[in-house]
């Protein structure tokens, strides 16, 4: 297995070879990144040329907890985009069947660390660790192919059923907070706070084509073009972002630069002093020395996302609980259940260290009771929940329990 210097370096690869190429159908909409079939093998870094224009590699922040170095065991691990369907356990012993997990972006740097820590106490089990975005690893766990199906938003009711009619039981256990960051390149001094219903005239479908230049958002802002960065529509970032924003899920305008990689957005609107985006916050931090991060006004005074706005929920409307779900059959297998163990008890200590708020220690207790209980099923009506705090998603877990 090819060492991994950073994490940025490793995900950006993963994605870029596994999931993604460039495609430019429309001379008008900026660069688009489109599933295609992996030409090189996962470790292979992605040729310039396969890149979207904008996608060129820009140095994450130096420093601090955010940017580990990650160095996966050899032959232990293998990172790919899109992992090969869950192995017959007829053709493989229990200890050596790989554990699979694929899903939201958001998500994949805590469950990284937790495979990280996995491996090395558990050198003979492979863990397959991918990224296709919340939707796609649903559509992958409702198909059987996957273990574990990491998300940044909880099941819709349509992939729940999904699941059902496929005989797929599912576990849902929220891991931590994350809010959704709008950033702008370090040298953007005209944008200090945007309200909700700026961004919302920004990114709703009647404004494509037609809200190009920031002075069309507010007068007294450059005559210049924005440059549009955000997640694929793959994406619970993308999913949540437009629910909470434009007020219903999924819909946004569609000529803006879409990646399911957030490191390729964060890499994006570092290169352009003009653009705009939204991603995880974890990924502001990593290139928070070439980005600035935009406060948000949801009527009670702009503010910015750190972890106590998070974590005290005063930061509006874009903080969100983040999950992994868990197939009840995969429970079957030691493996499996000593992975998720693991995962419960290691990130209240990891997610602070890579820029998410962990849950107060009892709700990871009763995220454990659910699975010792083998409780199925949401908790949630289905999809985004948007201004949902801790205490509340709390409060869900104890009525459940």
């Amino acid at each position: 297995m090819v060492q991994s210097t950073s994490r940025s370096l490793r995900l950006g690869a993963l994605v870029c070879l596994a999931l993604f190429a460039c495609r430019a159908d429309d001379p008008n909409k900026p660069a688009e990144l489109s599933p295609t079939t992996p030409s090189h093998p996962p470790t292979t870094q992605k040729t310039h040329q396969d890149q979207p224009p904008w996608a060129e590699a820009v140095e994450p922040s130096t420093g601090g907890p955010s940017s580990p170095t990650t160095t996966a065991p050899t032959g232990t691990s293998e990172i790919f985009g899109d992992p090969t369907p869950a192995v017959n356990p007829s053709e493989t012993t229990a200890s050596s069947q790989p554990i699979v997990i694929d899903g939201s972006s958001t998500v994949f740097p805590i469950s990284e660390a937790v495979v990280e820590e996995f491996e090395r106490r558990n050198p003979s089990t492979p863990v397959r660790l991918g990224v296709s975005g919340t939707g796609g690893g649903f559509q992958k766990f409702c198909r059987r192919d996957i273990d574990i199906a990491d998300a940044s938003r909880p099941i819709k009711a349509a992939e729940a059923e999904i699941c059902r009619q496929n005989g797929v039981e599912l576990i849902e256990l929220p891991v931590a907070f994350d809010g959704i960051s709008v950033v702008v390149h370090a040298q953007n001094d005209w944008s200090p706070c945007v309200t909700v219903g700026e961004l919302k005239r920004l990114w709703a479908p009647p404004s494509q084509g037609r809200l190009r230049q920031w002075n069309e958002l507010r007068p007294d802002w450059p005559e210049k073009p924005i440059t549009l960065f955000g997640p694929g529509k793959d994406s619970g970032t993308f999913d949540y972002f437009t629910r909470a924003i434009v007020g219903k899920e999924g819909d946004g305008r569609d000529d803006f630069n879409a990646s399911e990689d957030d490191y390729l957005l964060a890499q994006g609107v570092a290169r352009d002093p003009f653009s705009l985006g939204f991603f995880g916050y974890a990924y502001y931090q990593e290139y928070r020395d070439r980005l600035r991060l935009v406060a948000i006004d949801a009527g009670a005074g702009c503010v910015s996302p750190s972890e106590q706005t998070i974590a005290r929920g005063s930061y509006r409307p874009l903080s969100r609980p983040v999950f992994i779900y868990v197939r009840l059959a995969s429970l079957e297998r030691a493996s499996v259940r000593d992975f998720v163990r693991l995962y419960l008890e290691r990130v209240p200590l990891t997610a602070p260290k890579l820029g998410y708020v962990a849950l107060p220690a009892r709700a990871y207790n009763l995220a454990q009771r659910r699975v010792e209980q083998r409780t199925l099923g949401s908790l949630f009506d289905g999809g985004s929940q948007v201004g949902m705090s801790i205490e509340q998603l709390l409060e869900l877990e104890l009525g459940d329990g």
